[in-house]
């Protein structure tokens, strides 16, 4: 069975856990054996501290006295010590036990008190320890380690902590594990739900976006490329269906002359042959069309842009139409300053600023004016193209930009919208001012550099 992402990321977490909840463990006993060793040192310490007490003892009373003995074996359990002391000839000379039995009461009991002394509980070996004085041995005695009460309880509590630390923590990580894979994993699995979705056709699906952290930025992006393709694919949908309609009556025309021909209804002369090539030049220019205003859709993908000066780049193309407009007796001026840059595609622009001239142009009757004029506001370009022709009908205005909508006037009814898509892919707009009796005005508006 394969694993989710999902339980991924939780094993993910729980390993992390364990690695660092056993850590906790190897610390303790790293801790606990550098104690222990502390511990045995500090109980060499108190027996070498009863060795010293014995050794004096002897010298200062010239021989093992039993009273003074009794009062340094107290001193010896009290440092948890239980001691059996023996002379040079290895006899008994006096334990731990038999110095308490001959303590009084209320010492007897201090030193029980303090020492918890009992001398069936004493667990360990003996370890001899010989006593000398001015270098000759003067006995030896035997010494056990009593249990380390305030220490035992300092393991038994560290070891009680420790556990229930490791349990809660261990309860808390797993907690957070299936929460945070939960949250991590959420917007990963809508971003694949919503990728099948689009494979399979459904465009408008969108997935959630949160945060601005990585996987809140690629939400965004998702979010962004499928309203592209969504977009991509309305204009599909919609250039098709506009250029099968377009198609269809030179394609019915040129089939019912055709059938007309062959039926013998029509004749076969130069008029007919005449008709038929003006139609298949009709479908020529609207699949030329078509094609220019494909590639005026995907021209944000492929801009060459370059930064210029904008005058002497419109005066070229001003200069292409000054004999189409002297031939009208029309006036053609433009109004650029000097210094003005534009960063922009030129192929792109220029196909803009031609196809709006042309407009104007076909629009103005004799001594008509076509004005271009460019300049700088508010940190963008506006260049706008105005002319005092025919003007477009009011109820026009609102369809000029769409494809194929060709008003009163001829042609394919696709100029505009290909200067409108060729100006979005400039991030700019494109407006349209017109009144029947004072003319045209086109307004682009472009960055400035």
């Amino acid at each position: 069975m394969r694993c989710s992402l999902r339980c991924k990321f939780l094993l993910l977490f729980l390993l992390i856990s364990a690695i660092a909840l056993s850590s906790a463990f190897v610390l303790r006993g790293l801790i606990m054996r550098d104690f222990a060793k502390y511990l045995d040192g500090e109980s060499q310490d108190r027996v070498q501290r009863v060795v010293a007490i014995m050794e004096g003892g002897y010298d200062g009373t010239a021989g093992w006295q039993r009273d003074k003995l009794t009062t340094d074996l107290a001193w010896a359990l009290q440092l948890g010590i239980e001691v059996h002391l023996f002379d040079a000839a290895g006899h008994p000379v006096i334990d731990s036990e038999q110095a308490v039995s001959e303590m009084t009461p209320l010492m007897r009991k201090r030193v029980l008190d303090a020492s918890g002394y009992d001398p069936r509980t004493v667990k360990g070996e003996s370890v001899p320890y010989p006593l000398y004085l001015r270098g000759e041995e003067i006995g030896h005695l035997e010494a056990k380690t009593l249990e380390q009460v305030k220490e035992d309880y300092f393991v038994r509590s560290s070891n009680r902590v420790l556990l229930i630390s490791v349990t809660l923590l261990g309860f808390l990580s797993i907690a957070a594990g299936i929460i945070a894979s939960r949250r991590l994993t959420r917007p990963i699995l809508e971003l694949v739900a919503a990728s099948g979705d689009i494979a399979e056709g459904n465009m408008s699906r969108r997935v959630e976006t949160s945060g601005h952290d990585e996987i809140g930025r690629l939400s965004q992006s998702f979010n962004r490329m499928a309203q592209r393709l969504e977009a991509q694919e309305k204009l599909r949908r919609t250039l098709l269906s506009n250029a099968a309609h377009e198609l269809r009556t030179p394609l019915a025309i040129i089939s019912g002359e055709l059938e007309g021909m062959l039926d013998g209804v029509l004749p076969i002369d130069g008029s007919a042959l005449q008709s038929l090539y003006d139609e298949a030049r009709r479908l020529t220019a609207i699949m030329d069309g078509v094609d220019e205003l494909s590639r005026a859709e995907a021209s944000t993908l492929n801009l060459h842009k370059e930064t210029f000066l904008l005058k002497p780049y419109l005066s070229t193309i001003v200069g292409r139409f000054e004999r189409i407009s002297a031939d009208k007796h029309a006036v053609l001026l433009l109004d650029c300053p000097d210094t003005l840059r534009i960063s922009a595609d030129p192929d792109r622009l220029s196909q803009i600023v031609i196809n709006l001239l042309s407009n104007s142009i076909k629009a103005i009757a004799s001594c008509g004016r076509v004005v271009v004029i460019a300049s700088l506001e508010d940190d963008r370009i506006c260049l706008v193209i105005t002319d005092n022709g025919s003007g477009i009908p009011e109820k026009d205005l609102p369809h000029v930009f769409e494809r194929f909508y060709k008003g009163s006037g001829d042609g394919l009814g696709l100029g505009l919208a290909i200067v409108q898509e060729l100006v979005a892919a400039h991030d700019g707009t494109v407006s349209v001012k017109s009144s029947v009796a004072s003319g045209t005005s086109f307004c682009v508006t472009m960055p400035f550099v």
